[in-house]
């Protein structure tokens, strides 16, 4: 397995990859899919656009993560935007790099490409903050609450719907920079 940094050509060229993976991660039915399809398309030409990719040896796609700097008129800032107080707006949303997505196809996941992709992306962000959301589940059973809470993200807002949507969600930021990993002592192995 390797991991990428990917252009917003790359995605758009492994599009089809792209919403298969998406769709498998998140369960979704497929004509939910071709709307995703048309949304991802747009983001690439968005400021600050960053991706990553987790690649087989093979060259199939395992995973993938992109995200840009958040701005007033775009869909999910204004969602956000609008269910925080002043003080919360100035603090998350100012400079924010936004995880739009990202996903690791299930008989991938639990091998730690999440964390790296995460990593690799939020290494390459611009932005003082980072905000993503992710649906409402347990924190101790949920892989992707468990990698974030890892990573050091907070709660922003909890039990948010998003409009079309009926599932609660959870918004969650840090600051940037995210600090280099800590090197492991020689003999240890890290989890």
């Amino acid at each position: 397995m390797r991991l990428v940094r990917w252009t917003p050509d790359d995605l758009v060229r492994r599009l089809d990859d792209v919403v298969a993976v998406y769709g498998e991660a998140m369960g979704y039915r497929p004509e939910l899919l071709e709307a995703r399809r048309g949304y991802i398309a747009t983001h690439v030409r968005r400021p600050g656009f960053r991706a990553v990719a987790s690649l087989t040896s093979e060259g199939h796609l395992a995973g993938f993560g992109y995200g840009y700097l958040g701005a007033s008129g775009q869909w999910w800032h204004d969602q956000v935007w609008r269910a925080l107080e002043a003080p919360a707006r100035q603090r998350w949303l100012t400079h924010c790099f936004e995880v739009v997505e990202l996903h690791v196809r299930p008989p991938a996941q639990g091998h730690g490409l999440g964390a790296g992709q995460l990593r690799a992306l939020l290494s390459l962000a611009e932005g003082t903050t980072t905000l993503l959301s992710t649906p409402e589940a347990d924190e101790q059973r949920s892989r992707a609450w468990r990698l974030y809470r890892r990573f050091g993200f907070v709660d922003v807002l909890r039990d948010f719907h998003f409009p079309g949507d009926e599932r609660p969600f959870g918004v969650l930021g840090r600051d940037l920079p995210l600090a280099p990993p800590t090197p492991t002592p020689p003999g240890r192995v890290t989890p």
